[in-house]
């Protein structure tokens, strides 16, 4: 596989590469481009959310999950159910619930979890792989036209408190090519740099959370943050037509998936699209906001790695622009009784496919309930298909949704018909979305990532 980065933001992407060409391995670059993605995609993630990974370790050829997904808060106090700020926001065609506030945030976990992972399998020194995100911090990132739009959906919560400042200067929200200035985080950032991960939860950026959770009413404790740890653990294999799919199970239902989906190899794309909607269940829920990067390096190390803030809370840390998750108000995650210091569950699955004991793809994908069927859509079309990465991510998607058959502009019309004649209702988007999902993926004929979600990939530079 060709060393390189793949992610959701040009500036995300560079951070990565940037530490490749550092002497960093696939580890290093992930942490890095993820630190970056905090700030350059802070509409989709932030350093105060949760996320999975995957790690192949190309010497001992292992790889492992790395869950760092947030809990519930809660500890050493009494469970009392949380006060949210209920919205509706428009998506698309519809108008959808959300639930936001101080005590919508659960315990974070990206800052132990990109700890975890460069503990384990770094080179470069903790503070090396700030400089990327602090850079950044400092100088602001421009805003590319998907997160634009996004942000225009998001209003009603990016633009709360100190997100106005931020979001929409002068009253007016951001346009695409203008700057975000987000100047908390550099003090933020240089905290991270100073104290490492573990400040997060015992430093500077954990007395500050726990300071707003009192004032406001949220639910972290200190023994909330005291207590967490990233975790490391087995992944779930599937095999499909002689290839290993290494990934997570879960709310993800992508191991059930892979393993109904037949062949896609010579089929028409009529026959194609239906495959693919029946493997892939029904699924409905609002938009959580994620953001997904793969990272490969010149050893065959690669890591997956996906992050979110759920909408986020609309609130800011005061002084560090560090806005809040939102994940105690993510309906779709909330199943059975909320225990504190449990964690909380997720569709998150960073994936690994292997053809014997040779890696052949390192995907993983951002949307919500889409997250899978973008995932699918494209993991399928470069193994059975053998399509250029960038050509399977670029195809138009299908995604079922309480009985509607949700398509981007370009999809196979005969296929949308017999979807009809099933008893489906055919919506058909004006043009490509970011609804439909956000994938990186690299394979050995390239890397690819998302242009729905203004994403960018880039090789390593050359040794030399």
């Amino acid at each position: 596989m060709i060393a390189g980065v793949a992610a959701g933001h040009p500036a995300t992407a560079r951070a990565g590469v940037e530490i490749l060409a550092d002497g960093g391995n696939a580890a290093d670059a992930a942490v890095a481009a993820a630190l970056a993605s905090c700030v350059a995609e802070t509409v989709m993630t932030g350093l105060l959310g949760g996320g999975h990974a995957i790690y192949y370790d190309a010497a001992t050829g292992v790889a492992r999950n790395l869950d760092f997904f947030c809990a519930v808060p809660g500890l050493g106090t009494e469970w009392h159910d949380p006060e949210l700020v209920h919205l509706e926001v428009p998506f698309g065609a519809e108008l959808v619930h959300y639930a936001v506030g101080p005590a919508s945030c659960a315990v974070p976990g990206v800052p132990a979890g990109l700890g975890a992972l460069w503990e384990a399998h770094g080179l470069l020194p903790w503070a090396r792989l700030v400089e990327p995100a602090l850079q950044l911090a400092h100088d602001g990132v421009e805003m590319p036209e998907a997160h634009v739009a996004c942000l225009r959906m998001l209003e009603p919560v990016m633009t709360m408190r100190e997100g106005a400042r931020m979001y929409a200067p002068g009253g007016v929200l951001l346009e695409p090519g203008e700057l975000l200035q987000q100047p908390g985080l550099v003090t933020a950032l240089e905290s991270l740099a100073a104290e490492g991960a573990p400040g997060a939860y015992d430093g500077t950026i954990g007395a500050s959370l726990l300071e707003l959770s009192r004032e406001r009413g949220g639910l972290v404790t200190a023994e909330d943050l005291g207590t967490y740890a990233a975790a490391w653990n087995a992944p779930v294999e599937t095999v499909r037509l002689g290839r290993r799919f290494l990934t997570r199970a879960g709310l993800s239902g992508l191991p059930e998936t892979i393993g109904r989906l037949p062949s896609l190899a010579g089929l028409s794309p009529a026959e194609r699209l239906v495959a693919l909607v029946t493997a892939l269940d029904d699924a409905a829920g609002p938009e959580t906001h994620t953001t997904n990067l793969v990272t490969v390096d010149r050893d065959g190390n690669a890591c997956v790695l996906t992050t979110s803030l759920g909408l986020g809370s609309g609130d800011w840390l005061p002084g560090f622009d560090l806005h809040l998750n939102s994940m105690l108000g993510e309906t779709d995650l909330l199943r059975g009784a909320l225990v504190p210091g449990a964690r909380m569950h997720s569709m998150m699955a960073p994936t690994l496919v292997f053809d014997a004991e040779q890696l052949d793809l390192a995907i993983g994908a951002a949307g919500g309930t889409r997250l899978r069927t973008a995932l699918v859509t494209v993991a399928a079309a470069i193994l059975d298909e053998g399509v250029e990465p960038q050509e399977a991510v670029d195809r138009p998607r299908v995604h079922i949704a309480d009985g509607v058959a949700n398509a981007e502009p370009g999809a196979d019309e005969d296929g949308l018909a017999q979807l009809e004649a099933r008893g489906l209702t055919v919506r058909r988007w004006p043009e490509r979305h970011h609804y439909f999902g956000g994938v990186s993926a690299s394979a050995a004929a390239g890397a690819a990532a998302d242009p729905r979600r203004s994403g960018v990939a880039l090789p390593a530079p050359a040794a030399g």
